[in-house]
């Protein structure tokens, strides 16, 4: 009869995802401790208030995994529950790891940094407009290159009479900070060439030369099966998406490397990932210096200052001051699923978050307010 007191207990465990050091303590950016159930409370909170139908968080102190969670629905109407398995689209997410890839590449001796990218493999998509020629992979990484963010999502100035899907650029390169994924989506291409492949093959070096190295097991910048069985479902204004695959190109299908918003994972990879960056394990000690330190200063008026707090973006990461130094962020908004982490990499100490619908910038600032503090 003394072991029947155990019974609830197992119960208890056996509806809570993720690893047990969520029954300890979180430490925040300011050293403060909040326990792992109170945490666990204020995120079932904001998923209420925000209606949020699926969400996963994993919280880094020291340079390790202590809280990773779990909560709510991948799919509402099949009541299938989210858990460590799940798979999300990383969004924005995906260009810091991006970034990450394309640093191995210089370290390989494969890339300059400051070469222009024409002098690797011309692009006619944009070869009209010489200025192109001034384009490296740190103007493309630091969002210099002039580019729109996507040409069929932003509309050009009527005073430059470009066509519906042409590319065009707004300033000299190298001059401005402009937020843009066709860069990325010129330099992947670029990377492939010098890998002798292509959009649909890259995902494949990708795994060998960045996955597979940091143990990241599901880490995936194409389509596969895996992902397929284990997707959450992405929901917008409350309604299923209809959205299948995150696309910025009309022929554009899950075969593509996606760079700029692609990766599709689960949220301890992820957090594995920022495990890595911060003990500076993958790349060069010089590179990570160089993907971490400011490389331009954002305009003040721009949004990501005034409502954001960012200061200046490094190769393909945000900087944000914080009373405690400087941090690196980075948010996704793929529309159905959005995400965002940040990090002290002084401190070993992070966060990261992935959700299947559109409340996550909002849940993003509930989440920063508590653990920024």
């Amino acid at each position: 009869m003394k072991h029947s007191r155990l019974l609830p207990i197992v119960i208890l465990l056996a509806l809570v995802t993720g690893p047990l050091p969520s029954l300890g303590q979180v430490t925040t950016l300011s050293e403060k401790k909040i326990t792992a159930a109170a945490i666990d409370g204020f995120i079932k909170a904001a998923m209420d208030s925000l209606q949020m139908p699926g969400l996963s968080v994993t919280i880094i102190n020291d340079g390790k995994i202590v809280y990773n969670r779990s909560m709510g629905f991948t799919n509402i109407d099949k009541g299938t529950k989210t858990d460590e398995t799940t798979i999300f689209e990383a969004g924005s997410l995906s260009k810091p790891v991006f970034t990450f890839f394309v640093l191995k590449m210089v370290d390989e001796g494969l890339l300059n940094l400051d070469t222009p990218l024409y002098r690797y493999m011309p692009y006619s998509d944009i070869d009209k407009d010489e200025r192109y020629t001034l384009i490296t992979a740190r103007i493309v990484l630091s969002h210099q290159s002039g580019f729109p963010n996507w040409r069929y999502f932003e509309k050009p100035d009527s005073t430059l009479h470009i066509k519906y899907g042409e590319l065009w650029l707004k300033f000299t390169p190298g001059t401005q900070f402009a937020y843009s994924g066709e860069g990325y989506f010129y330099l992947a291409k670029v990377i492939a060439q010098l890998k002798h492949t292509n959009l649909q093959g890259l995902d494949s070096v990708f795994q060998s030369e960045i996955a597979r190295p940091l143990h990241l097991q599901h880490f995936y910048f194409s389509g596969n099966p895996y992902i397929s069985q284990h997707k959450a479902t992405g929901y917008k204004q409350g309604k299923v998406s209809a959205k299948k695959w995150p696309v910025a190109f009309p022929t554009q299908d899950s075969s593509w490397f996606g760079a700029a918003g692609g990766l599709h994972t689960n949220v301890t990879d992820y957090a594995n990932f920022l495990v890595a960056l911060m003990n500076e394990k993958g790349i060069s000690k010089s590179l990570l210096s160089e993907m971490l330190q400011p490389q331009i200063e954002l305009p003040k008026a721009s949004t990501m200052v005034t409502e954001e707090g960012y200061v200046a973006w490094g190769l393909g990461i945000a900087l944000k001051n914080s009373p405690y130094g400087v941090l690196h962020l980075h948010g996704g908004n793929n529309g159905d699923f959005q995400s965002g982490f940040v990090i002290d990499k002084s401190k070993k100490w992070g966060f990261v978050f992935f959700t299947n619908c559109d409340k996550g910038s909002a849940f993003n600032k509930k989440l920063q307010a508590l653990l920024l503090q």
